[in-house]
């Protein structure tokens, strides 16, 4: 009986590790589809939104004190720089440098006629005619007549600068923002004439993440969208990266120069690297769960699960940053009827 028993024990285990080599039924394994996972070569950018602000923005002020003759341009003008805006006692400040040229020319002739002196001074005391004290004032009188000169050609300089002044010009290529003063208006050294903004170039300034501080770089490419213009994309270049990080965001500033549009809110994205090999699969292949995300990978008809970590979105597929390569085989749909190791037969 006990010899029996052995017997059946041993055609049951035998009938048991039969079934476990067995390949499964068919009708057993779970449909799925799948598809390959793709490596394709994609700009690494960080996303960003920020403000457009003009590049250049001054208020032009007075530089002489004066009535103003004229204005030469107006509310929306666009001016070039040098480009002459308003006048201020022009005549005034024209004939005082006429007058201080004058000024130089009488202490010019002022010191040829010390020179002359001197030169007669010092012949007198060769001959022992004239005393010491004769030729000493010869001397200063020389000296002063030279220092004189000095004076007068410094008051010119100085006529000429406030006559130069009282011409107002453009110090950037601009548009006319607001005018202030008009003809007939008495202004004083630094009043307000007006405000200029250079709008031709815009200031992009966005804040980025502290972490990719080390990623950006001037002349990098920065690219973005205005909404007063859907379906554009428009680029500038990283010119100004600020050294300092605000403790409450951990954030720091940065900037790019970009061509003039409408509007002043925009979205973009910094190019850190060109062309980088990059891990995607289609959206559908990403299951989340809890905030944990996986994929199913296929190996000879059995699935596993793998954690993977998610990057951008392009579209319809989704960039796998870490624990998945090129070419594997990934689950796209069935997910609902999957687990470690459970077979599949893969459906068109």
């Amino acid at each position: 009986m006990a010899q029996l028993l052995w017997v059946a024990v041993g055609i049951w285990g035998c009938s048991k590790a039969g079934v476990s080599k067995a390949p499964p039924s068919p009708d057993l394994a779970v449909s799925v589809t799948v598809s390959p996972v793709a490596v394709e070569r994609i700009d690494r950018t960080l996303p960003i939104v920020g403000t457009l602000f003009a590049k250049d923005e001054a208020t032009v002020a007075a530089e002489v004190e004066g009535k103003v003759e004229k204005t030469a341009v107006e509310f929306g003008d666009r001016v070039r720089v040098g480009q002459e805006l308003a006048l201020i006692d022009t005549d005034t400040y024209a004939a005082l440098a006429n007058q201080a040229a004058a000024r130089v020319a009488q202490a010019a002739a002022a010191v040829v006629g010390s020179e002359h002196d001197l030169t007669r001074q010092n012949e007198l005391r060769k001959n022992g005619i004239a005393s010491p004290s004769d030729l000493d004032a010869a001397v200063a009188a020389a000296d002063s007549a030279r220092a004189a000169v000095k004076a007068a050609e410094a008051a010119e300089t100085v006529a000429r600068l406030n006559l130069d002044r009282s011409q107002v010009r453009a110090p950037f290529p601009a548009a006319i923002a607001e005018r202030v003063a008009s003809a007939g208006d008495y202004v004083k050294a630094g009043a307000p004439l007006f405000r200029i903004v250079n709008d031709t170039i815009l200031k992009y300034i966005v804040a980025a993440p502290e972490a990719f501080a080390p990623g950006i770089k001037k002349e990098q490419t920065v690219r973005f969208t205005v909404d007063a213009y859907p379906g554009r994309t428009f680029e500038g270049k990283v010119y100004l990266i600020s050294p300092q990080v605000i403790a409450a965001t951990r954030m720091f500033s940065l900037g790019a120069l970009v061509p003039n549009e409408d509007g002043t809110f925009a979205r973009g994205e910094v190019v850190l690297e060109r062309a980088v090999p990059t891990v995607l699969v289609p959206l559908e292949a990403v299951v989340v769960s809890s905030g944990i995300a996986r994929v199913y990978v296929v190996t000879n008809q059995v699935v596993n699960s793998r954690l993977v970590t998610l990057g951008r979105v392009f579209k319809n597929r989704q960039e796998i940053t870490s624990h998945l390569n090129g070419g594997e085989i990934v689950v796209t749909s069935g997910h609902s009827k999957l687990r470690e190791g459970v077979h599949i037969v893969v459906r068109p």
